[in-house]
Order: C-alpha cells, then sequence, then structure tokens
C-alpha cells in the first residue's frame, strides 16, 4: 500500500495540472514527452534548445510513475512525491526563459531515496515509527543539487533503515512503502538498500536518482536494475541530513542509466561540508565537472587488476566479467590477475564498527531532527509496541545488538573500525593497486537479482564491491551483460578521490559493451 501522503501529493499534482490545462489540447506537432530511456544529458540540451520544458517533462515523469509505479506493473518504487513539483518547474522554466540558469542541472527531475532530507517532505527511513519525521531544512546534498536547478520529484522507497535492521529482512521492503519489485522481473529483488531508486531510475520514473551506500546500497541495486552506479570515496558527498549507519563508511551518490549522467549528477553533488565528519578530506578533491573525463579512449594504455576471488560463484557472472575483460584488452588496456592478501577478514571488524556507529549516529539524528522516537531505544519499544505493523516479516535483532554497544570511546570499537579499515584498505584493495601499479581493480558487481522471499530473506549469492565499501574508496559499476534477462554488472574500484578516473574508464567500457537495456516488466525471469 503507498502512503496517504502519497496520495494527496499526485491528488494536488494533477489539481495543478487541471487548474492549468489550456483549453484545447496540444498540436498535433507538440506530442507527449517520451521519457522511455530519455538521457538526463539529452533532456538538458532539449530544454536548452527550447524543444523541451521542465515542465513538460515532470509531468511526463508524473504520468509515467502513474502509470508503471501505481498502476501496470505496480513496481512500488516511490512512496512520496513532491506536491510542488509542476509549479516549480514552470518557476525553473521561467528562470531559463529570462536568461538565469542556476547551475548544470536547471529543470532537470530527480528522485531521492526515503533516508535524505527534504525540507517540508517526510523523512522515515522506510519506518512507520518516523512517518511524521519532516525536517525543516534540505540535507546539505539536496541543497547542492536545488542551487544547480535540478527539481526535486519526490522520495524512493529503500529497505528499512537501510538494510540495518534485521539479518533476515527483504531488500526493497519497508514498513512505510512495502515491497519495491525489480522491472526486470517483477517477481525477483531489487537488491538494497537503495531499491526504489534503482528500480524507479530503470523504469525510467525519473532523469536521475539519488542512492545511498554503507556497503553496496548503492552498487547492487545499480547492477541488478541495469543502472550505473557510483559509490563516491567516503567525504565527497555530504552526510548531514541523512539518516546514518556508519560514520566511516556512509556516502550518497548518482543513480543513473549512463555513465554520462552519473557524471553530471556527481558534479552536482559532490562538494566540501565541513560540518560532515569526513567533509575537509575533501578539500582539493571535488571537481565542478565531471564529464571532462569522459573520453572513448581512456582505457588506452590503463593497467586494470581482475579480482578473481569476486569470481566463480554463478557461471553468467563469470562469463559476463570475461567479456568485460577482452572489451578492456580491446579498448587497449592491460589486464591482470591479482589477488588481494587480506579478502574477506574484514567481515567481523566491520559488522562491529557498524554496531556502535549504527547506535551513536542514529540517537544523534533524532536528537537533531526533535524526533519522535527520540532514540534507538526508543525505536526498539515503538517497534515492539507496534509490531505488527512494524515487524509482520522480520524482526530487529540489529537494533538490539547496536543497543547493546557503548559509547565510541571503547576500545573494542576503535580496534574494529582501525582494523577493518586496514584489511580492506591499507593491507587491502590499496596494498594491491599499488603494489601491482594498477588503475583500477576490476570485479563482478552481484549476482543476478534473486527471488524476493518474504519468508526465508535475501538470498545472496555473491559480490565484489565489499572491500571498496570497507576502505572507504570509490566503486562504479555499469552494465555488463544479463542472465536470464536479469542485469549483470561490472565494478571499477580505484584509490580515494579517483571517481573521475573510474568514470573515464566506466565511460569508454560501456561504449564497447553497450549492455544497458530498458526494462520489459516480465512476471518472471526468462528461461
Amino acid at each position: 500500500m503507498k502512503p496517504k501522503s502519497r496520495h494527496l501529493a499526485l491528488l494536488l499534482a494533477f489539481t495543478f495540472i487541471a487548474a492549468c490545462a489550456p483549453p484545447k489540447p496540444p498540436a498535433p506537432d507538440k506530442p507527449a514527452v517520451d521519457v522511455v530511456e530519455l538521457p538526463a544529458s539529452e533532456a538538458l540540451q532539449a530544454m536548452a534548445s527550447g524543444q523541451l520544458t521542465s515542465r513538460a517533462l515532470t509531468q511526463a515523469y508524473l504520468d509515467r510513475i502513474a502509470a508503471i509505479d501505481d498502476a501496470g506493473p505496480s513496481l512500488n518504487a516511490v512512496v512520496d512525491l513532491n506536491p510542488q513539483a509542476l509549479e516549480q518547474a514552470a518557476a525553473l522554466d521561467a528562470e531559463r526563459a529570462a536568461g538565469t540558469l542556476r547551475g548544470p542541472l536547471h529543470g532537470l527531475p530527480v528522485l531521492l531515496k526515503d533516508n535524505i532530507d527534504v525540507a517540508g517532505m517526510v523523512n522515515s527511513a522506510g519506518s512507520l515509527a518516523l512517518a511524521s519525521n519532516r525536517p525543516a531544512r534540505d540535507a546539505f546534498l539536496v541543497a547542492r543539487l536545488r542551487a544547480a536547478g535540478a527539481l526535486i520529484l519526490g522520495r524512493t522507497n529503500l529497505s528499512e533503515w537501510a538494510n540495518f535492521r534485521s539479518t533476515r529482512s527483504s531488500s526493497g521492503w519497508s514498513s512505510r512503502g512495502g515491497q519495491t519489485r525489480n522491472p526486470y522481473a517483477l517477481d525477483r529483488n531489487p537488491c538494497g538498500s537503495s531499491s526504489g531508486t534503482g528500480a524507479a531510475v530503470a523504469a525510467s520514473l525519473a532523469a536521475l536518482g539519488v542512492g545511498t551506500e554503507t556497503d553496496g546500497s548503492i552498487i547492487c541495486p545499480a547492477s541488478v536494475n541495469g543502472l550505473v552506479g557510483l559509490k563516491p570515496t567516503v567525504g565527497l558527498v555530504s552526510r548531514s541530513g541523512i539518516i546514518p549507519i556508519s560514520v566511516s563508511q556512509d556516502t550518497a551518490g548518482p543513480m543513473a542509466r549512463t555513465v554520462t549522467d552519473a557524471a553530471l549528477l556527481l558534479s552536482a553533488m559532490a562538494g566540501v561540508d565541513e560540518s560532515d565528519p569526513a567533509g575537509k578530506t575533501a578539500q582539493g578533491h571535488v571537481l565542478t565537472d565531471y564529464t571532462a573525463a569522459l573520453r572513448a579512449d581512456a582505457l588506452q594504455g590503463k593497467r586494470i587488476g581482475l579480482l578473481r576471488q569476486a569470481m566463480g560463484y554463478h557461471p553468467d557472472v563469470d562469463a559476463a566479467t570475461e567479456r568485460a575483460v577482452k572489451a578492456l584488452r580491446d579498448a587497449g588496456a592491460t589486464v591482470i590477475d591479482v589477488e588481494i592478501a587480506t579478502w574477506g577478514q574484514w567481515d567481523s571488524a566491520e559488522l562491529t564498527l557498524l554496531l556502535y556507529e549504527f547506535k551513536d549516529g542514529l540517537n544523534a539524528y533524532l536528537k537533531a531532527a526533535n524526533a519522535t522516537p527520540g532514540s534507538l531505544a526508543a525505536l526498539i519499544e515503538w517497534n515492539k509496541a507496534n509490531a505488527a505493523r512494524a515487524m509482520p516479516l522480520f524482526a530487529q535483532e540489529l537494533f538490539e545488538q547496536a543497543e547493546a554497544k557503548g559509547p565510541l570511546t571503547e576500545a573494542t570499537y576503535r580496534k574494529a573500525r582501525d582494523d577493518a579499515r586496514r584489511l580492506a584498505g591499507r593491507d587491502g584493495l590499496l596494498a594491491v593497486i599499488e603494489k601491482e601499479h594498477l588503475d583500477a581493480a576490476l570485479a563482478p558487481s552481484m549476482s543476478p537479482a534473486w527471488l524476493t522471499d518474504h519468508v526465508l530473506g535475501d538470498h545472496f549469492v555473491g559480490a565484489g564491491y565489499g572491500v571498496a565499501a570497507v576502505a572507504g574508496t570509490p566503486s562504479l559499476t555499469i552494465p555488463a551483460g544479463e542472465s536470464h534477462g536479469l542485469p549483470l554488472g561490472i565494478t571499477l574500484m580505484g584509490r580515494a578521490w579517483s571517481e573521475a578516473q573510474l568514470l573515464g574508464l566506466g565511460y569508454a567500457l560501456e561504449q564497447k559493451l553497450k549492455a544497458r537495456r530498458a526494462p520489459t516488466f516480465p512476471a518472471h525471469a526468462t528461461e
């Protein structure tokens, strides 16, 4: 079921349309905007040339959300719509007509994950407990998007609490938004926690989308929804105003249908936020235009390390990876096999640091937001009191484990934090990059999407992105093939602040593979 606030937003939006509708239907030479697979870069060009308006583009996305997300396949990817979207789009059109452009995304509709503060709109992390949490201020990254001219179209569903409530959770399910479905096979999982953003952008419900990641929550949904997803270096994109899990690993990042569009969105999102604990580290590393790195010959002479440790769990994944390796070599890159000596050794330390940091960060967010419930302990009690609505499918054992942890001054936490970052970073990914003189490491992003299972939870098979997530360094997934109609992705990982280089490499590989396919919303994967 959709929340009532979303239906109200739709009603307000369509009421505004009716009030502003012209007395006559559009002229034959002014057809409705076809937004299916429309690149954000082309939409911007069309608006710049006067062939398209932000209002018409916004209307087209609202229509498609009604037809595809609410009805038809019923993806259940969008939980709230901006009730002022059409009015704000018209204002952006007026600014353009007057010769004023706010920035490179002027008039472009963007969807945001439902754990990012947008002034006046609910920010709930998918939880019914926070269904009345309406921040007074935009998150830092939202303010940057508005300054760049982006239109906030609405909010997307997510795995409740960004998949950090239970070990048996179903990705893409939240008590406030229900279960999001994968547009490539409706019985398959969209992966999490940025599941709604992944499904929505894949289905062309918006020009661009913003997800967040702690460990895989951008890369996984981007991969299984046939998208480009970038997890930036921690600190490049502000976390201020985002409901947290981990101050060590959290980041927001772009999700798009092309590398070019991801680079456009990153250009608007990246910025130094001195109120973010990692923000100052980005000083001197923020670029104003990441699209400048996109060249078809970017792979020429580059050295890529293939992590076969992340392979072997599915033959179609391995085959897609080998095709990507061939494409890299055909484009002039050298590809060698490499191994990370500490592979997987960070897992235990990572969980410990996440439990400590989740309790500390969430309590701080709830207090600053003046939210009710106002602490992790209070949330646990609220969930117990409202178990039929809040916990019909799985419990809250991770919440309870986190609540049992002490402050961040404890030696156990400090050791786990240092061990996780060292094992994944200095002694892990970064060690092999330096030893083998690599420009990037390569691994399959993820298995094909699994069947959504509310009894047993997620069926996680394998992935290659975790090392960069724990190291805090960037990773980029692009479409690389398919398995029975289900998308597969390939991930490039690099040193801290190497986003421009990864985007350049990814762009060149994207041009070789051309693996992106639009979803057709079948009930099941192909045989």
